[in-house]
């Protein structure tokens, strides 16, 4: 445990030393949050959000680039410096296989991700006729990117079981491809529908995170472990400057990636039904969107006035951070809960 708390805290001290003169060098290139005036000229008029939200504007996005990158340049060379050092490694699975995954999950997201803020931000990059990646495009690339990674899930690690506690084991075969594939898009939009506050969607997941790491340490996943603890530093890090007022954002190439590879984690880890409970605000804020387009399609009406349920909150007259603290404290009930069923009901896998 001494080691990873000394990733974790290395990794803080790194991203925090970085996060100032990358704040910077996003001003210089103009990578920034976008006025309602320009969005206008793509037809991205959404009223309530942006006169709860203008003071936002200008405020730079890819705060998720720094993490990424550190992550995926330091989570091998320590994994090495390990084996150099004759440090015992263990792991639950065979290590190139989970490191590949990993990697894979969090750099090929991002990319995604980034290449929309790109489309959203430089109008050198951008479709006059529309902002951002068209949907549909950014939908057949991520079951693309996930197929693959759920593919890998069950010929490289041989997951391919849904463990229920307290209900038994379903053995899927390869029906645990598309499985995953779903998990990890819905996860990968949930978590970018999370991230509408200062310090909403950065602090639930570092709690959630923590779960994770707690169960990972537990099965003496070194690879999974120090990836987690990588993860975890740069996001605290982040967070200081992501709590109200943000001095940067996460963007989509932060949301799509620390989305979709924490719903990897948790297939890892081979927890899925915990993985509902532990990201469970996550889930509180994908299903308030999607009763909201549900109720527009098929009942011609709005549930609520506005959505997700942070903006909705927002809306009825909370102040922003006392949106962002009560979700994080229901965050962490959601993993307490998830963490004690875990405990309760190990699952074969493991």
């Amino acid at each position: 445990m001494a080691l990873l708390l000394g990733v974790l805290l290395f990794s803080w001290a790194l991203h925090s030393i970085l996060y100032i003169p990358f704040i910077r060098l996003l001003y210089t290139f103009r990578f920034q949050r976008l006025a309602q005036k320009t969005l206008d000229a793509f037809e991205k008029r959404t009223p309530i959000f942006d006169k709860l939200h203008k003071n936002k504007v200008g405020t730079p996005v890819g705060g998720g680039l720094l993490i990424i990158v550190l992550t995926a340049i330091f989570f091998p060379l320590i994994l090495l410096l390990l084996r150099y050092f004759w440090v015992p490694i263990t792991a639950v699975y065979a290590t190139g296989s989970e490191i590949k995954i990993l990697l894979f999950t969090f750099v090929s997201f991002g990319l995604l991700g980034l290449v929309d803020d790109m489309k959203k931000t430089f109008f050198w990059f951008k479709n006059k006729d529309f902002f951002g990646l068209r949907l549909r495009h950014k939908l057949i690339l991520e079951i693309l990117i996930a197929s693959i990674i759920g593919f890998w899930l069950v010929h490289d690690l041989k997951i391919d079981i849904f463990y229920i506690p307290f209900v038994g084991v379903f053995q899927l075969g390869w029906w645990f491809v598309p499985f995953a594939v779903f998990v990890i898009i819905a996860f990968a939009n949930a978590f970018n529908i999370t991230d509408g506050l200062d310090g909403l969607a950065s602090g639930v997941l570092m709690i959630a995170l923590g779960a994770f790491w707690i169960i990972s340490a537990s099965i003496l996943d070194t690879p999974l472990s120090i990836f987690i603890a990588l993860w975890l530093g740069g996001l605290i890090a982040f967070l200081y400057f992501n709590i109200y007022p943000a001095r940067i954002f996460l963007g989509d190439v932060g949301a799509l990636s620390f989305g979709a590879t924490f719903a990897v984690v948790g297939l890892i880890l081979g927890k899925a039904p915990v993985l509902l409970v532990i990201g469970g605000v996550f889930i509180l804020e994908v299903f308030s969107s999607l009763l909201q387009l549900l109720s527009k399609k098929f009942l011609h009406r709005k549930i609520f006035p506005v959505a997700p349920l942070h903006l909705w909150l927002q809306y009825k007259g909370w102040p922003e951070p006392k949106i962002v603290m009560r979700f994080w404290i229901i965050s962490i009930v959601f993993a307490l809960f998830g963490l004690w069923i875990a405990i309760l009901t190990q699952s074969p896998l493991l």
